[in-house]
C-alpha cells in the first residue's frame, strides 16, 4: 500500500528479491498510475503483474492478501494498520509507525490481541557494519558504555515538499527528526539499551519556510545505567546529503559507522584491532539503503514461524518515541521524563524560528 517514493525505489525491488518467499498479489494506491508503473516492474522482472487497486479497503477484503506492506504518507500508518489487522493481516509498516504515542500503543495491542505479527522497517539494523557493532556490544567488547551519538547531516530542498503536500507538516508528518532521523534514532536506542529515563531537545526551523516542523534538532538522551545519547539532525546542509553518522565510545572500544546510510565503519578501536574490512564498504545509491529485503526476509520467518520479528511493533515506537520526546521537550522548555504521552497534533500551531 502506497507505490510513491519509498514504494518505488525500495520496497518493490525488495518483493522482487523476495520471490522465493512472497508473492505480491496486489498493489495500491490513491494514484492508479502510481500503482501501475509499481506493477510493471513485478512484470519486467518475469513475475506475475500483481493487480492494481486504488481502495486499500478493498484490498483487506481479499482471503488471498496474508501480509500487507504498508508505505504511504506517515500520517496515514496507524488507520491503515488499524483496519489491517482488524482484517485479519499481518503488518509490515514504514517509519514512523505512527506520529502519536497513544497510537503506536494501540497498534501494538491490537496485534497482540488478534494474534498477528507487527513489524517496523528500520532495514539500517541489518546493514552489516551495524551488524558487527551489535555483536562487539552483546559480547562486551566495549566494555562500559560512556556515550553514543548520531548525526543525520542531510539536504531537503523546496522542490522535495513540492513534491508531496503532506511533507513537513504537523498532521502527516514532522520535520527533520521524524521523517529523516528515525533511522539514526533507532539504531541510537537499540544499541545502547533502549531503556529511557529523560530526554531534553530543541528544535528549529531556519531555512524551511514553506513547512510547519523543524528542519534542525538536536537532543540531549538520558538512558537507564547512566548511558548518554546525543542526537543531530539537520536537513540544510549545502548542496547535497552529506552523511549519516553513528558514534559508541566504551572503556574498551571506539567506532565511528558514517558513510551515506551507517553503512562503512570509519573508525574501529578495540585492544588488538585497529581497522577492520567493511572501512571499504561502497555507499548505497540512496539513503535508504540496501537491506528493506532484509526485513521482509525476516517478517516472512517471525510469521511462518510464529515469532517475534527482529523488528517488532514494540521496538519500533521507541525512535518515535524520542523524536515526540524531543518535540514535547521543546514545547514546555524543559527535559521531558519517561512515561509520557504526545502526539505530533500538538505541535500545530507553533512557530519555528
Amino acid at each position: 500500500m502506497g507505490c510513491g517514493r519509498i514504494g518505488q525505489k525500495k520496497h518493490v525491488p525488495a518483493l522482487i528479491e523476495t520471490r522465493d518467499l512472497f508473492e505480491t498479489v496486489a498493489v495500491c494506491d490513491l494514484v492508479e498510475e502510481r500503482a501501475n508503473r509499481a506493477a510493471e516492474h513485478f512484470e519486467k522482472a518475469g513475475l506475475r503483474r500483481p493487480e492494481t487497486m486504488t481502495n486499500y479497503r478493498e484490498l483487506l477484503k481479499r482471503e488471498d492478501v496474508e501480509v500487507i506492506s504498508i508505505a504511504t504518507e506517515s500520517g496515514k500508518h496507524y488507520q491503515i494498520t488499524m483496519e489491517a489487522l482488524e482484517a485479519g493481516k499481518h503488518v509490515l509498516v514504514e517509519k514512523p509507525m505512527a506520529l502519536s504515542t497513544k497510537h503506536m500503543n494501540e497498534m501494538v495491542e491490537l496485534s497482540k490481541r488478534k494474534n498477528l505479527k507487527l513489524g517496523v522497517f528500520f532495514q539500517n539494523r541489518f546493514n552489516p557494519p551495524v551488524q558487527e557493532v551489535r555483536k562487539k556490544l552483546d559480547s562486551g567488547a566495549f566494555g562500559k558504555i560512556f556515550y553514543a551519538s548520531v548525526a543525520v547531516r542531510w539536504n531537503r530542498n523546496e522542490d522535495y515538499y513540492k513534491q508531496a503536500s503532506w511533507r513537513g507538516t504537523w498532521e502527516m508528518d514532522g520535520g527533520v527528526l521524524m521523517n529523516q532521523s528515525t533511522h539514526a534514532i533507532d539504531l541510537l536506542q537499540w544499541l545502547l539499551g533502549g531503556e529511557i529515563e529523560e530526554i531534553y531537545g530543541h528544535i528549529a526551523n531556519t531555512n524551511h519556510p514553506y513547512i510547519e516542523a523543524e528542519d534542525e534538532g538536536f537532543a540531549i538522551v538520558k538512558f537507564k545505567g547512566g548511558k548518554t545519547g546525543l542526537i543531530e539532525a539537520t536537513s540544510n546542509v549545502f548542496p547535497r546529503n552529506l552523511e549519516e553518522t553513528l558514534a559508541i565510545f566504551g572503556e574498551k572500544g571506539t567506532v565511528v559507522i558514517g558513510g551515506l546510510a551507517v553503512n562503512k565503519i570509519l573508525t574501529w578501536r578495540f585492544e588488538g584491532e585497529e581497522g577492520h574490512p567493511f572501512m571499504n564498504l561502497p555507499d548505497p545509491d540512496t539513503v535508504y539503503g540496501d537491506s528493506h529485503k532484509y526485513v521482509y526476509r525476516d517478517f516472512y520467518e517471525a510469521v511462518t514461524n510464529d515469532r517475534k520479528p527482529y523488528i517488532s511493533g514494540e521496538d519500533g515506537k521507541k525512535a518515535v518515541e524520542i523524536v515526540l520526546g524531543i518535540y514535547r521537550s521543546f514545547l514546555e522548555g524543559r527535559p521531558v521524563k519517561y512515561p509520557f504521552d504526545f502526539s505530533t497534533e500538538e505541535m500545530k500551531g507553533v512557530k519555528l524560528r
